[in-house]
């Protein structure tokens, strides 16, 4: 029982330890996105509607979505997670093929949550972030 404690004791703290950075980064990235504010009765202008629209369905790279939703866990092993860079952890995973892996990254897989940590992901995130961890291995 004592161990169970432990282990999650560890593996929160690594979650809050190394991932607390990158987190503030990303939701400040997220937060600092241009809104135009109008009030009932002005033109808001098509071009500044236009740009928040575009800028909002802009993919995240593998790196970033990495960073932010998979890093805690996959930089430490964290819960029994494969760690990026360790081949022997991920073999037996990639056997199973890409196609099981990106759905268990996104409905989650034993005592990972689904989609990692990265909520908002896309499913295109979450297969990009599969696949940069694999190519990584």
């Amino acid at each position: 029982m004592r161990n169970k404690v432990a282990l999650i004791v560890v593996g929160l703290a690594v979650v809050f330890l190394f991932n607390g950075k990158k987190y503030d980064d990303a939701v400040t990235e997220r937060l600092s996105t241009a809104v135009a504010v109008c009030l009932e009765g002005q033109s808001c202008g098509v071009s500044s509607m236009m740009m928040v629209a575009s800028g909002s369905a802009d993919l995240r790279s593998a790196e970033q979505v990495y960073a932010v939703g998979c890093a805690a866990c996959h930089d430490a092993g964290v819960a029994g997670a494969p760690m990026k860079g360790n081949a022997a952890q991920w073999e037996p995973r990639i056997a199973k093929g890409i196609e099981t892996l990106v759905t268990n990254a996104w409905q989650g897989i034993g005592g990972m949550p689904a989609k990692g940590l990265c909520s908002d992901c896309t499913m295109e995130e979450i297969e990009a972030a599969v696949n940069y961890m694999i190519e990584s291995s």
